[in-house]
């Protein structure tokens, strides 16, 4: 059992107060950040990137973003910012404590929520499991017991305190995750796709909650796959695909590149109209399969374009969409003379 001692949460200290003096300095920083593991599957090792030289800035009282298809290395970096991983070279901090050679300092300083069963115990009640998590980071037995009550209350099941785990939902499972990575009363949270299984009102609740946190002067770094979570929630997002940081930018602004593109889908299109609609302005990407058409575009007036040539064809079995985010990930990395394979 590890000690009360170590597991106390961390609210002050030197470095600390340098780290926050001043307003809106930085929370989290990231400098060329390498991850790499070996495979060696029968084969001989070769190296895999999971991260490939981020770097990142984070400010106090942030909520950012870090967007990115499955697979993109959301999740390596979040692991590498709470010392579950090193990174292979470069370097990175979280409130000026470095997650190697600090790294108890940083676990005590984080909250941490990752998605799915990972952290909880089925056989325990919801209030158990924070009781538990609580008394790793100190917390003494009525002081625990009366927080435990309020992030449940907080998180909206404190009508279930009392329920064992694993008769929880997914949803239920992710909310009690929220309230888990906020025992220790952290000043940084890393959430690691927060709302995944949660329904629409519970997803709206938890961006009350964000909102709330960020009021209490904390630092969020959020990863998702969603844009239209990260614009609800996020200052700034982080775009990484295939571990490089592809931009960082306001969510406004990641908001008007992503609404360009849109995808045209058509049925029953004659085959010999695919030299004209590929040699459309604007046009990105067409893909033809028996007689039905997806056209990828970058801009409203390519779509009208498409639009028209269906029309004139007689194609009029027509709807326009988005793409998915993976899809104009593609876009922009293609663009960036990155490969993609």
């Amino acid at each position: 059992m590890v000690s009360n001692e170590e597991n106390t949460p961390v609210h002050g200290g030197p470095e600390l107060a340098a780290v926050s003096r001043g307003g809106r300095a930085d929370a989290i920083v990231v400098e060329d950040v390498r991850r790499t593991y070996g495979d060696r599957r029968g084969r001989p090792a070769r190296e895999v990137v999971a991260l490939d030289g981020v770097s990142l800035r984070v400010a106090s009282g942030e909520v950012h973003g870090l967007l990115g298809p499955n697979g993109a290395g959301k999740t390596t970096l979040c692991k590498i910012l709470t010392t579950t991983l090193v990174p292979t070279t470069g370097s990175a901090r979280v409130l000026g404590l470095d997650v190697v050679r600090d790294s108890r300092a940083v676990r005590r300083s984080i909250g941490l929520v990752f998605g799915g069963d990972r952290g909880l115990y089925g056989r325990l009640s919801a209030q158990e499991n924070l009781w538990f998590w609580g008394a790793m980071y100190g917390l003494r037995r009525a002081e625990l017991r009366s927080h435990a009550a309020a992030l449940l209350d907080r998180v909206g099941l404190a009508d279930r305190a009392g329920s064992r785990v694993d008769t929880f939902s997914r949803g239920m499972k992710q909310r009690l995750h929220l309230a888990r990575g906020l025992v220790g009363d952290p000043r940084v949270l890393i959430l690691d796709e927060p709302t995944v299984g949660m329904d629409p009102v519970a997803a709206l609740d938890f961006r009350t909650l964000i909102g709330d946190l960020q009021r209490e002067g904390r630092t969020v770094l959020l990863t998702t796959h969603d844009m239209v979570e990260a614009a609800a929630v996020c200052d700034r997002v982080s775009l990484i695909d295939r571990g490089r940081l592809i931009m960082t930018e306001s969510t406004d602004a990641v908001g008007r590149l992503l609404s360009r593109y849109e995808r045209v889908v058509a049925e029953e299109v004659p085959v010999d109209l695919m030299p004209r609609l590929e040699t459309l302005p604007g046009v990105v990407a067409v893909r033809h399969d028996a007689g039905r058409v997806e056209v990828e575009t970058e801009q409203p007036s390519a779509t009208s374009s498409v639009l028209g040539v269906l029309a004139a064809a007689g194609v009029h079995r027509v709807s326009a969409t988005r793409p998915d985010l993976g899809e104009v990930y593609l876009h922009l990395v293609g663009r960036r003379g990155m490969a993609v394979t």
